[in-house]
């Protein structure tokens, strides 16, 4: 389906003061090039100026069939006809001809001219391009400015080469080495000589330039500047049961149209030495043995990889530059085959295809230097329809055109596709922005951006009524236009008579000089099937051309400006406006203003593109125009910025399309909203019911609030726009209530108004924790205690934690933007940092075990609340009883491990007791027994530590601090090199810094060195101390460390008590353990018989029951 919208594309036309009729046209470079009906010779205009004056014009070799013109290299390239032959030609330089140089060089392909056209100065360059078959269509790439030559059954690329004279010294020599070989007889010197004069007298009658002759005998070959443009042959493709009538190339996509079908490959150069060429002949060979089954082909299309089963095999010939290029390979990319539908009346000719297409786009990051477009666009059409492809990224049908009448050609366009018919001019939309859209801007398709989709309908603009048009082409915002009125020439059978007498004549006349000269033509067949052609007639018959009627002539070569994209958008919207007073959800509205959007899209994109293209061209390099790129400048930045507030516009109107639209397409409000850069203040304004209408919102829009409110923003509403949302809310969804009231925008609310809204949500709805817990955040704001802390008392703790789960932003603001976003707490939550610190901590560790908050997020809400040394450490201690993440407990481990440090540290200083480090005067919310019994980290403490702890300490404080930290080096988590460096700072000169550093040490496994330190000491620990940790593997240690270090320090200090008493455990030990003759072994050699008498015969009598 085609929309039809009366808008006006074109801002004015002019007429081009042509002085013969125009039969073929074309544009680039800023010009308009016209060539003749009939003639040989190209004029060209200047379409940048008013009135299109003529910038010059000049002969050319033969009468022109086709012409193109490349951007890339600013070349002319024609297929031209002359004495029964066809020629390819490429028109260089041709600027110099405008001013007023008639000098032309004429070359071969890949051949240099040196003489006097070099001495001459810059000059126009004809270029011959030889082909070994007639070519049919001719196409220049527009990124690199490769030409690319379809013949009857074969595609030629030739690749553009910019080189100068010393690079092409020797292939000059080897030309001249050739010629020089062929002159070695002197009979063949005089013949050549002689034929040379007879065509120069031949040149008199046909107006030949001479030049070309000279160059063709003398072997010599001009060039005209030191730096030119040369072309290489780079690759042949055979096509199978294909006729090519137009080729088109860009970059590496080459498209060839037949009659009824289209073929698009891709050619890319590679290392690897296979090609294609063998599944090709094999498939050549399986079709060509089932062609004769075949009556009418059948209508396919096929797209990507499935292209390669179609029945035109594609085969490379080898040029010999594949060594230095590399193997050209080559994937189907499209296959379109069309039928004619004979019973529905269609002819053959009402199917054939025209205005094949390659278009490329680039986006706004990317350069035209880097070769390599970001889409590639196909476009081909029937006489009643049209067709647009997308080639890059996966192929894609973009947009089916129906036309309303038969058309004759089209062009494609960034904006539009201009389309003639007979008797009209008519623009359709494109699609090429929105793909191109995709591509640029990963984030289209989001919540964050939106863009119409590639699949969207197109539309038909205002249609330009003109007589008998035959040809258009486009240059920039100039769509060029040929109509010739329908006349019947009368003298036609006239012409022909002459034709015949005047071909008679000129082969007599040319025999006769022959003969005059000593050559007789029936001796030399090249002559005589030269003599055999009309080698004059042509000449002869347009030389008296039939005078131009003085009432007027039929036909008319016209230039039609288009309006800029923003005058258009501007009419677009001018004309939507009648869709949004009658019916604001019509759906054309929405398809007249997507469509307005990809039209600003595209004009960014090329702004953009101007933008770096004066910049390059404003090198400081170039300083004779200063104040020019300036300008233009200062000009593509103005218009820069209006595309931008009318793209900020257009969302905001797509945006208000959707807010109203469907629940199917309801969401993309909420980018296009966001795109537009307007507040929700504005917004809430747009969408306000109008007075008269029922009072609802659009789901749109209450998806764009929703989104809005639920997200994390800085933007605070004023107290007017909050109470607004509220009310919205109130009669749209009350659900949300909860939600909304707990967004940071909304804290400017008013807080009875809102408390109002929500008790009659409690009457209605139900009791609810969060409802709840939202009417005290309330209270709280209007500062009645009493009520907020009875609301808080409806509920038990740990059902206010699960309502903080649900909605977690009644505790904590921000938060969602990453590591780094800012979060704060709310009024709620530093009152329970007063009167409910446990009910703060536990719910703060159920966010973030549900994901709902970061550990860092919440170390800084303790801060924010000046807690960061009490609540902040209970935090911690809980996380460590419900956190089941290795390295978050590794990382709390060490945190209240170095608080403690910090804790015995400063307690003992009354002068650190203000210091940073002090610690609160409330008390933690859990004991060291609370997480020795609740906590698995924290470990019961060493019976041996009792003996070590001073019965009273400092502080409270100190006590608890020490208690905990003994009791996580009890524990089996702590990493004790870890702490290590923390230790340090405590001194072990009191016994409770000794008990800290023995703790380390033994959870090191230094157990010689403690038992060491430990009788130094406190010797009465020591039992204790070895019946917890001398056991199992260690059990040796009673009797080879600990009896020895007894045994040594009883003898110096007899009257030791507590040594003696040491000993006398320890010798009960080591005889249970030991047999009789290990204990003998064991005791002193001055030892006294009678002590150790005792023990040794337990030791026996446990040996003789065992």
């Amino acid at each position: 389906m085609v929309h039809v919208y009366n808008c006006h594309p074109f801002s004015s036309q002019q007429i081009v003061q042509v002085e013969q009729e125009p039969g073929l046209i074309c544009c680039g470079g800023g010009a308009l090039f016209v060539v003749a009906t009939g003639g040989c010779k190209v004029e060209a205009y200047n379409l940048e100026k008013e009135g299109c004056p003529l910038i010059c014009r000049f002969a050319t070799m033969g009468t022109v069939k086709s012409i193109q013109h490349s951007r890339m290299g600013d070349y002319l390239v024609t297929i031209e006809g002359k004495n029964c032959a066809t020629y390819l030609r490429a028109y260089t330089n041709w600027r110099y001809q405008a001013e007023g140089k008639a000098r032309v060089g004429v070359r071969l392909l890949g051949h240099l001219l040196r003489g006097a056209s070099v001495r001459g100065g810059a000059q126009m360059e004809i270029i011959e391009i030889p082909l070994s078959e007639r070519p049919v269509a001719v196409a220049c790439c527009p990124v690199t400015g490769d030409l690319l030559v379809g013949c009857e059954n074969t595609l030629v690329l030739f690749t553009l080469r910019r080189q100068n004279q010393q690079s092409q010294n020797q292939s000059q020599q080897m030309v001249q080495s050739t010629w020089t070989n062929s002159q070695q007889s002197s009979s063949q010197s005089q013949g050549i000589r002689r034929l040379y004069v007879v065509m120069t007298c031949c040149l008199l009658l046909t107006r030949i330039p001479k030049g070309y002759l000279s160059s063709l005998f003398s072997g010599q070959i001009m060039d005209s500047n030191p730096n030119f443009l040369d072309f290489e042959r780079s690759v042949i493709l055979h096509l199978s049961q294909m006729k090519p009538k137009q080729v088109a190339l860009c970059g590496e996509y080459v498209a060839v149209q037949g009659e009824l079908e289209v073929l698009v490959v891709k050619l890319e150069t590679s290392s690897d030495p296979k090609t294609l060429e063998e599944s090709d002949t094999k498939k050549t060979d399986h079709l060509e043995d089932h062609v004769d089954f075949q009556i009418l082909p059948i209508h396919q299309e096929l797209l990507g990889d499935r292209a390669k089963d179609c029945d035109i095999a594609v085969s490379i010939e080898k040029t010999g530059l594949e060594d230095s290029k590399g193997q050209y390979t080559l994937s189907y990319v499209l296959f379109r085959r069309f039928t004619p539908d004979f019973f529905q009346g269609c002819s053959v000719e009402e199917t054939q295809l025209h205005s094949l297409q390659l278009y490329p786009l680039f986006t706004g990051n990317q350069s035209m230097s880097l070769q390599e477009p970001s889409c590639v666009f196909c476009f081909f059409s029937l006489p009643s329809a049209g067709y647009l492809y997308s080639l890059k990224g996966g192929v894609e049908l973009l947009s089916a055109y129906q036309y309303p009448e038969k058309v004759l050609k089209a062009v494609l366009t960034d904006y539009l596709l201009h389309v003639i018919t007979k008797s009209a001019l008519q623009c359709f939309t494109v699609r090429c922005a929105a793909v191109a859209a995709r591509i640029e801007d990963p984030y289209i398709d989001s919540t964050m951006k939106a863009c119409p989709p590639c699949s969207m309908e197109v539309c038909a603009l205002r249609i330009q009524l003109f007589i008998g048009l035959r040809s258009v082409c486009v240059y920039g915002h100039h769509v060029v236009l040929l109509s010739a009125a329908d006349a019947e020439t009368t003298e036609e059978p006239e012409r022909t008579t002459q034709r015949r007498g005047l071909e008679l004549k000129e082969h007599t006349l040319l025999t006769g000089i022959l003969l005059a000269v000593g050559i007789d033509p029936a001796t030399t067949p090249a002559l005589e099937s030269l003599l055999s052609r009309p080698f004059l007639s042509r000449k002869w018959t347009i030389s008296s051309p039939k005078e131009t009627s003085t009432a007027g002539h039929g036909w008319n070569l016209y230039v039609v400006d288009t309006v800029s994209p923003l005058t258009l958008y501007q009419e677009m919207v001018e004309y939507s406006q009648r869709y949004a007073e009658t019916n604001p959800q019509a759906q054309s509205l929405r398809h007249l203003l997507s469509e307005a959007h990809l039209l600003l899209r595209t004009s960014l994109l090329q702004t953009s593109e101007q933008q770096r293209i004066i910049e390059e061209d404003s090198s400081p390099s170039l300083q004779a125009d200063t104040e020019g790129p300036s300008v233009k400048q200062a000009a593509v930045r103005t218009d820069s910025t209006e595309l931008e507030e009318a793209f900020k516009q257009n969302c905001a109107q797509l945006g208000d399309c959707f807010s109203r639209g469907s629940q199917r397409e309801c969401h993309l409000a909420l980018p296009y909203y966001r795109m537009s850069g307007l507040s929700v203040t504005e917004l809430m304004a747009r969408n306000r019911p109008l007075a008269g209408r029922p009072q609802s919102y659009g789901p749109g829009f209450l998806f764009y609030l929703k989104h809005y409110l639920f997200e994390e923003t800085e933007q605070v509403l004023s107290q007017e726009a909050a109470d607004e949302v509220i009310d919205i809310f109130s009669q749209s969804e009350p659900s949300q209530l909860v939600s909304v009231c707990a967004s940071p925008s909304l804290i400017n609310t008013s807080p009875a108004k809102t408390l109002q809204i929500l008790q009659h949500l409690e009457n209605t709805a139900g009791v609810s924790v969060p409802l709840t817990t939202t009417m005290a955040t309330m209270m709280l704001r209007l500062e009645d205690l009493p009520e907020y802390t009875r609301l808080m008392e409806r509920h038990a703790e740990m059902v206010l934690v699960y309502g903080f789960i649900e909605e977690p932003r009644l505790l904590l603001h921000g938060g969602d933007g990453g590591q780094h976003a800012h979060v704060r707490p709310t009024a709620l939550t530093r009152q329970l940092a007063k009167s409910q610190p446990g009910l703060l901590v536990a719910a703060v560790v159920a966010l973030h075990e549900n994901n709902k908050v970061q550990l860092q997020h919440a170390d800084h809400i303790f801060k924010e609340l000046d807690c960061e040394n009490c609540l902040q450490v209970d935090f911690w201690e809980a996380m460590l009883m419900a956190s089941s993440q290795e390295t978050i407990i590794q990382e709390l481990l060490f945190r209240v491990a170095s608080v403690y440090i910090d804790r015995l540290t400063n307690t003992p200083s009354e002068t650190h007791t203000n210091g940073p480090h002090a610690p609160s005067k409330r008390r933690p919310l859990k004991s060291a027994d609370d997480l020795i019994n609740s906590c698995s980290h924290y470990g019961a403490l060493y019976p041996w530590l009792i003996v070590l702890n001073p019965a009273h300490t400092t502080s409270s404080q100190h006590q608890e601090a020490l208690y905990k930290l003994q009791s996580l080096l009890c524990g089996p988590s702590l990493s004790v090199g870890s702490v290590m460096p923390l230790m340090e700072r405590l001194s072990d000169e009191t016994l409770w810094g000794f008990s800290l550093h023995l703790l380390c040490a033994t959870r090191r496994g230094q157990y010689d060195s403690s038992i060491e330190k430990l009788l130094d000491r406190c010797p009465q620990a020591i039992i204790a101390y070895a019946n917890h940790h001398l056991q199992d593997s260690h059990m040796v240690l009673w009797w080879q460390k600990l009896l020895p270090e007894l045994c040594n320090r009883t003898r110096v200090a007899a009257d030791n008590s507590i040594l003696l008493a040491a000993l006398k455990e320890t010798l009960v030990v080591v005889a249970m353990e030991t047999s009789p003759t290990e204990f003998l072994e064991l005791m002193p050699e001055d030892g006294t018989a009678s002590y150790f008498l005792p023990y040794l015969l337990t030791c026996s009598q446990r040996h003789l029951l065992a």
